[in-house]
């Protein structure tokens, strides 16, 4: 689709107004954006996510499979993301993921063509179009990208009466509560590997007077 169309689903999603389209009624307190494209972030990009947080909606984004810095790629090279980079089954550095100074978190991206070390994910038989839905071993940081989102739906769903978190609050949350990475990593993919568990679980206790 155009970049023009992927700004305005992150605005309807985040409860913004898009032109021709009815407002959404049950605005996203998270956005997955499993996708990307080489280059820098564009204004287009950048300001429907600036909005997209300022509404209170946190936006994870995959680093990318190109073996390369994500600042080199979009949306991995905006502000205001929770830019994701893929392990392997080790719990290293994927051999294709996009890393560098922008990373954020890691989570499991699969790394080999065997579903025992590939994350399984939902799918479609059709080749040209949607026909028989089915399950797909798939590997990418497209695939540990949504373990994030995740993971942040679960962080605000345990909210309760509890006022909702901010994206910032979020994002300092799961960076906090990381779990190590078990070996070194060749390139640089953030402080450690995100803990849902963990996570959660201070979300659920979390205060904004901290």
């Amino acid at each position: 689709g155009y970049t023009s169309d992927i700004a305005d689903g992150i605005t309807w999603a985040s409860g913004g107004t898009v032109a021709g389209a009815p407002a959404n009624a049950n605005p996203a307190e998270v956005i997955n954006m499993s996708l990307g494209g080489a280059g820098a972030c564009s204004s287009t990009y950048q300001n429907a996510i600036n909005a997209a947080v300022g509404r209170g909606t946190t936006v994870v984004v995959a680093a990318g499979n190109d073996n390369a810095d994500s600042s080199g790629f979009t949306p991995a090279s905006c502000a205001n993301v929770i830019d994701v980079a893929a392990t392997n089954k080790s719990g290293t550095r994927a051999s294709y993921s996009n890393y560098g100074s922008l990373i954020d978190v890691a989570a499991p991206g699969g790394d080999s063509p065997d579903c025992t070390t590939l994350i399984v994910s939902t799918g479609n038989a059709g080749t040209s179009g949607p026909t028989t839905e089915n399950y797909l071993c798939m590997a990418g940081t497209s695939m540990a990208t949504p373990h994030v989102a995740g993971t942040v739906a679960l962080m605000q769903a345990v909210r309760g009466t509890k006022p909702a978190l901010t994206p910032a609050q979020v994002e300092s949350i799961l960076k906090s509560t990381l779990r190590a990475f078990p070996g070194s990593n060749d390139k640089p993919i953030g402080a450690g590997i995100i803990d849902a568990n963990a996570a959660v679980n201070a979300a659920m206790t979390y205060r904004s007077a901290r």
